[in-house]
């Protein structure tokens, strides 16, 4: 059975996660996902790197996230080209992931994504929904003291995101 955990940056996901996991839970991290895939020697490295070049690449060869940041908020389609090379691989990975936890007896899966609603394809995907919500103001405080961006750009990442109305509009409607 596969739960799939969502909430806006900052709202405590990991924190959600850790507790279910504490419970027996298999989780499965979509960020830790993304961020294997785009560390150093990762699968989606050289498709980012023949996307966007040199400039979003670090020294070490991993994902310099920063100027990719700068660079998808700047620019939409630089975004969704993103998106479009990182989601595939994102949600294959994850996939598997939840399948052999459910082979190895997992009695629960936590699919933990950031932008599940976003997928438009969660109801096929997940047989419920947990929405981990928090202030606003919370949210923005959290990601500033953890990444250290300035308060305006958390503001444009949670732009981008569906509203905190849609996301728990989503809890109830599998």
């Amino acid at each position: 059975y596969v739960v799939g955990l969502t909430g806006g940056i900052g709202s405590g996901k990991s924190a959600a996660a850790d507790a279910f996991a504490r419970l027996g839970a298999a989780v499965v991290d979509t960020d830790a996902i993304a961020h294997e895939l785009t560390g150093p020697g990762g699968d989606a490295m050289p498709d980012i790197r023949a996307a966007f070049g040199d400039a979003v690449v670090a020294a070490d060869g991993r994902l310099d996230r920063a100027a990719m940041r700068r660079l998808a908020f700047a620019d939409p389609a630089a975004r969704r080209r993103l998106e479009s090379i990182l989601h595939p691989m994102i949600r294959a990975e994850s996939d598997r992931r939840c399948r052999a936890a459910t082979a190895a007896g997992a009695p629960y899966v936590i699919l933990a994504v950031p932008l599940l609603i976003e997928s438009g394809t969660y109801r096929q995907r997940v047989g419920r929904v947990a929405v981990v919500d928090c202030r606003e103001e919370t949210q923005v405080a959290r990601v500033m003291r953890r990444s250290g961006l300035a308060g305006e750009e958390v503001r444009r990442i949670m732009a981008a995101q569906v509203s905190r109305s849609e996301r728990l509009a989503a809890v109830g409607t599998l």
